[in-house]
């Protein structure tokens, strides 16, 4: 029994004296209402609060500070605002470079500086082209209004940042923010490995419900092609079947076999890029076969529609013109292509999310390597990355690795995580100059509106 209580002791000992320096440093943290500085800019935004400059309290006030960081405190979202002064020492050039470094905390930062609004953000929460055009149209849809502004880019980045908010019961990492430099003093490293330990965890569920939030829709989608199986007419014994068609009808039979083989070994969401790369060469499959037997020409090697892959290998490309968006050219299934030549919407595959069904594109990163697998052998990897210009997932597929996994900020850092000064300074480079109004006014043409068709 002593044995035991020294065990337990030791365990405990580690623990309890991160909680007492936790509570220490929370007790001895400058509020928002000090001084001002950078300093208690990063010390507010790493606690999860709205930082507002005392210089400019009297155009956005505590209780309209307090009540944006409940709206992000609720999204549990790694959105960091400031509302500070056009002045020194919120530089107009590293502003955003600053409170970055000084904050440590990978996510979307977002000022308010003088008369001026704009965003940046870490790409494993939020390409940084995305945040600045979302800062830019909320800022135009509210000219002057500090509070609208404000809320008005938190309510449409948040559906679209991926990570955990700083106080998150998912991650503790506003823990590891504060806590890490003194528990390496501290604890001599026991604490670090307690902390690290816990993150992975963290990131292994995180994981994991990616990969359950596809497989629904993955299995439909080898449910669908099991059903064309079903519903085929065709005897490989039969007296007109040659060898050549029972070839392509094993090929089809073999790629549903193997589809659902790689799913029940899929253990996150990666692994589902082979998945439905096996599906969209049986349903090619399949083509071959009906073109051999019906001796028609061999179909040339297309992607799948681009509306739902399940509506197998498109037959030509369409000009299609999304709501609010650009027309461009994307291959279509014959139904579809007669869908919009009649002046009607196209049978557009949506999937669930928590905002309710939405077409896949707008259905957050975790579906890059389900699209991955449909698309990214065709045009050089790069064919769906141009259809998708302006919306998340095709900012997220603009490299080549798009389709190899979830989005890797290059660090191993998820939105949320604490990753100090080592994070990519390109992605808050630049900031606020004198005719820089409101940021994210630089469409790139094309259609290329950051969130969105």
């Amino acid at each position: 029994m002593r044995t035991l209580a020294r065990r337990r002791s030791r365990a405990a000992g580690p623990l309890a004296l991160v909680s007492a320096l936790l509570g220490l440093l929370l007790l001895l943290a400058p509020t928002a209402s000090a001084a001002g500085g950078l300093d208690d800019a990063a010390a507010a935004l790493k606690q999860g609060r709205v930082y507002v400059d005392p210089a400019m309290a009297g155009r956005f006030g505590q209780s309209q500070a307090d009540a944006l960081t409940e709206k992000i405190r609720k999204a549990d979202k790694p959105i960091f605002v400031a509302v500070v002064p056009a002045a020194d020492p919120y530089g107009t050039r590293t502003v955003f470079e600053d409170l970055r470094t000084k904050v440590g905390i990978t996510g979307t930062y977002a000022v308010w500086r003088g008369d001026q609004f704009q965003a940046r953000s870490d790409k494993a929460a939020l390409p940084s082209a995305n945040a600045e055009r979302i800062a830019g149209a909320s800022f135009r849809s509210h000219p002057g209004d500090i509070d609208a502004t404000l809320n008005d880019f938190v309510d449409t980045a948040a559906p679209q940042i991926k990570g955990h908010g700083v106080n998150s019961d998912k991650g503790g990492v506003s823990t590891a923010a504060v806590v890490v430099p003194l528990a390496l003093l501290a604890l001599a490293g026991t604490g670090v490995f307690l902390l690290f330990r816990r993150a992975k965890r963290r990131k292994e569920e995180q994981r994991r419900a990616e990969l359950a939030q596809l497989r629904q829709v993955v299995d439909e989608d080898i449910t669908a092609y099991g059903e064309e199986l079903d519903r085929l007419d065709f005897a490989p014994s039969a007296p007109d079947a040659d060898d050549v068609q029972r070839g392509d009808y094993t090929h089809a039979l073999d790629s549903y076999e193997k589809a659902k083989r790689l799913m029940d070994e899929a253990r996150g969401p990666e692994d589902v890029k082979p998945v439905t790369e096996a599906l969209e060469d049986g349903r090619f499959a399949l083509a071959v076969l009906a073109a051999r037997r019906e001796q028609r020409p061999l179909p040339e090697r297309r992607p799948p529609c681009f509306f739902d892959p399940r509506h197998g290998p498109s037959v030509l490309d369409a000009e299609w013109t999304p709501a609010g968006g650009a027309a461009r050219s994307v291959p279509v299934c014959r139904a579809d292509a007669d869908r919009l030549a009649a002046g009607q919407d196209p049978d557009i595959r949506t999937v669930p999310t928590e905002h309710g069904p939405q077409p896949y594109w707008n259905a957050g990163p975790a579906y890059g390597p389900w699209a991955g697998g449909y698309f990214g052998g065709f045009g050089g990897g790069g064919l769906l990355p141009g259809l998708l210009v302006g919306t998340m997932l095709g900012s997220m597929m603009a490299t080549p690795a798009y389709a190899a996994g979830s989005v890797d900020a290059g660090a191993g850092y998820d939105g949320g995580d604490f990753s100090g000064a080592d994070f990519n300074s390109s992605d808050f480079g630049g900031g606020f100059d004198g005719g820089d109004v409101g940021g994210g006014g630089d469409f790139g043409g094309g259609g290329d509106f950051g969130g969105g068709f």
